[in-house]
């Protein structure tokens, strides 16, 4: 059975760009978010297999709605994407529970790759 994935992104080209290579290699986007907030309400609805989580958002950040969705399901899979730069922010996420972490820009074979070790 494809698994479900949430995307999160503030920006709709990015969240076109991870659905398209997705898709494309059988999975299933169950949904996606613009926000921080509306990622955790999505996940809370949706209940996905993994969540691609941007870090920079408006609203709610992905690392404070990380902790949110982690502390509602100590089990939630969730993946970072970061641009550049972002050590620091990379580091706090992955304490904080992330799986695993996708720099931008994407290189899809990059992206399945994390995407499979986290799901399978």
């Amino acid at each position: 059975m494809a698994k479900n994935i949430l995307i999160c992104d503030d920006a709709a080209f990015m969240r076109m760009m991870i659905k398209d290579i997705l898709t494309k290699n059988g999975y299933n986007v169950a949904g996606e978010a613009e926000n921080g907030a509306r990622a955790v309400e999505k996940y809370n609805e949706l209940k996905p297999d993994l969540v691609l989580m941007d870090i920079t958002m408006p609203e709610m950040d992905g690392i404070q709605a990380l902790k949110k969705i982690r502390e509602n399901d100590p089990s939630a899979l969730i993946i970072m994407c970061s641009a550049m730069g972002q050590q620091a922010m990379v580091i706090e996420s992955i304490q904080a529970g992330a799986k695993d972490f996708i720099v931008k820009p994407f290189q899809a074979d990059r992206v399945l790759e994390a995407v499979q070790k986290v799901v399978g």
